[in-house]
């Protein structure tokens, strides 16, 4: 392994040198420095990681806590994105990224101290089964740098994706095909991301003059086929059934759309759906969904950027809600509704 001597051998200074110059210090000249790094990258110099962390009092290694309750794991084609996202652009800026859990051999331990035990440089919430979980809290109140995904609390930067936006979209596009009786089956109504797509869609159908009958807006859960697959027969049993079904994600959409066929109902000619999250299976099935794809990847990019600024820069940095914009994806499932009526 290259060390600092080799290099303060090839460039003909003294291991302090080397140090400052690697290290960005301002007591050496731009020339000096410039060229010890040039130096340092053509050996294939990589900093000791414990002595980088003794050095800095900080050990480079952002942790993430995970907890997805639809049991679909990293399979999670959402969070996936969000993951990955996270990963590139940590080890882009020299972070690595490991897992929170509860576990020390035979003892349980809470987040938080499982946090000072790896001793994390900071912490990103990507997913949490109860945000109002005492161990979730005490974590975002800790004194570690935290930022969260989509949930926003008042000690911890968020980067969410603008589910206003989405839903509004999503609903004035169904409209402009000619739909007037939307229904939605929402996810869990104690998600942050429910809460702001059920506003959304109440005041988007609000200010295109529709009503919104109570029954036309049915509870479910996020990734739930059999709970949308019931709710979907639910809704198409009314007497003034829906034209058109919004669906919590594109999974749960596939229940309400295998219901529809069994019933002998075509997509989009009796009966139009909509999904969200722009999933690669959205586009796969016939017809392709209509969905509102989120950025993922932006999503954890822009976490991790944020995250590390706030471990790197404690005293400019602030608490921030950063809101990434999804895309409206058309696809073929709401089609024209001329009848204004129910199928």
């Amino acid at each position: 392994m290259v060390s600092l001597k080799t290099i303060a051998k090839t460039c003909g200074v003294s291991t302090a040198t080397v140090s400052k110059a690697l290290n960005d210090q301002r007591d050496i000249g731009e020339e000096t420095r410039n060229r010890i790094k040039k130096t340092a990258e053509e050996l294939g110099y990589f900093p000791n990681a414990a002595a980088r962390a003794l050095k800095t009092n900080r050990s480079y290694n952002i942790g993430v806590l995970f907890e997805e309750e639809a049991g679909s794991g990293l399979t999670h084609e959402y969070f996936s994105g969000v993951l990955n996202g996270l990963k590139v652009q940590a080890e882009s800026q020299g972070y690595d990224i490991t897992f929170i859990n509860t576990c020390f051999g035979n003892r349980k331990i809470s987040y938080y101290e499982h946090c000072r035990y790896r001793n994390f440089a900071g912490v990103a919430i990507v997913c949490a089964n109860d945000f109002n979980d005492p161990e979730v809290q005490k974590l975002m109140n800790s004194d570690l740098p935290v930022v969260t995904i989509d949930y926003v609390h008042h000690n911890c930067t968020a980067v969410c994706s603008n589910n206003i936006q989405g839903m509004e979209e999503l609903v004035k596009y169904i409209y402009r095909q000619g739909h007037r009786k939307i229904a939605y089956i929402h996810g869990q109504s104690s998600s942050y991301v429910t809460k702001d797509r059920l506003a959304s869609f109440y005041r988007t159908m609000e200010e295109l003059g529709l009503t919104v009958p109570d029954e036309y807006v049915r509870p479910g859960a996020y990734l739930q086929t059999k709970e949308a697959a019931r709710e979907t027969e639910n809704l198409l049993q009314l007497r003034e059934a829906p034209t058109c079904i919004i669906y919590p994600d594109d999974t749960a959409l596939i229940g309400g759309r295998n219901v529809i066929i069994e019933k002998g109902f075509r997509i989009p000619e009796n009966i139009s759906v909509a999904g969200y999250d722009g999933t690669r299976i959205s586009q796969l099935l016939h017809p392709k969904f209509t969905t509102i794809r989120q950025d993922t990847e932006r999503i954890g990019s822009e976490a991790a950027k944020r995250l590390i600024d706030t471990i790197e820069n404690p005293r400019t940095a602030f608490v921030e809600r950063v809101v990434i914009d999804g895309i409206l994806v058309p696809g073929q499932s709401v089609g024209k509704n001329l009848r204004q009526g129910a199928y």
